[in-house]
């Protein structure tokens, strides 16, 4: 048993297989439909949540986790023989997790319990977890893997696109009379993870063209430098992300297996079904 634990929270994305591997504790994002609660990565994943949506024409509300929630991780990992515990949330700028982590230390004075704000989302957020993974397994002392995650929040390249503008309209983030002209003149969102927060960039015409318009950005953010890890995310769109990483080889010259995973449903679902995007991460 490692005597450093890692928690996190499901908006991390990351893959069950990896999360069993490092016995890493996720507390999942709660997706609310009126008065039925499910829970990330127990109850629910993107595939159910979008077949819920077009059944029920409406978008559910997200909830981040409670205090309670992180208070029962954390005495989860010192009951079962953990001296350390390093907890890596969401960035603060969209989801109170971070807040609700803090609160949950007032129970945990006389422990050893590191909140850390990764100040990004999605697999941007799960590669510092998974960062800290191998370095507990290294054997490093929590100063070294507190370091190593500094190191790597300054190294993350996150873009994504949005192939219909339907759900954002569903979730009034825009009008749907001008949801419909988007549709019309095919415009497609470029998403951007930067400051804390997953922005709007820029749009454009045609997915062909948005699918370009991302390869052209890693090349323009990673400004000639290695890449160390490709993370590729997407919404119901497997097939879309794997055709994705196919031409940042390509236009990287990189070669290197890609991480897969979903988005997953307390992210997605302000962004809708058929997204694509990748987090890279340079040298």
């Amino acid at each position: 048993m490692n005597k450093i634990r890692l928690i996190t929270d499901t908006n991390a994305s990351l893959p069950a297989d990896l999360v069993e591997k490092y016995d890493i504790i996720e507390v999942p994002i709660r997706i609310q439909f009126g008065e039925e609660t499910y829970l990330t990565g127990v109850e629910i994943d993107d595939k159910k949540l979008f077949e819920m949506i077009d059944e029920r024409k409406v978008l559910p509300t997200t909830a981040a986790p409670s205090p309670g929630d992180f208070s029962k991780a954390f005495k989860r990992v010192f009951d079962e023989g953990a001296e350390d515990a390093i907890c890596i949330c969401c960035s603060s700028e969209v989801s109170a997790t971070y807040n609700a982590a803090l609160m949950a230390l007032e129970e945990f004075s006389g422990k050893e319990v590191h909140v850390i704000d990764s100040r990004q989302l999605t697999l941007a957020e799960g590669y510092q977890v998974l960062a800290a993974a191998e370095a507990v397994e290294e054997g490093a002392t929590v100063e070294s893997i507190l370091d190593r995650i500094k190191d790597l929040q300054s190294r993350l390249h996150v873009y994504g696109a949005l192939p219909t503008l339907k759900y954002l309209a569903m979730g009034g983030r825009m009008g749907r009379l001008a949801a419909g002209f988007g549709e019309t003149l095919e415009i497609k969102p470029i998403l951007n993870s930067s400051g804390g927060k997953l922005e709007l960039l820029e749009k454009v015409r045609t997915w062909r063209k948005a699918k370009a318009r991302l390869v052209e950005l890693a090349v323009q953010s990673t400004t000639g430098r290695p890449v160390e890890l490709v993370g590729m995310l997407h919404v119901n769109n497997e097939e879309g992300a794997l055709e994705l990483f196919d031409s940042l080889k390509t236009a990287l010259g990189f070669d290197l297996e890609p991480l897969i995973t979903e988005f997953t449903p307390g992210l997605s679902v302000h962004t809708g079904s058929g997204v694509i995007g990748y987090v890279i991460v340079t040298k």
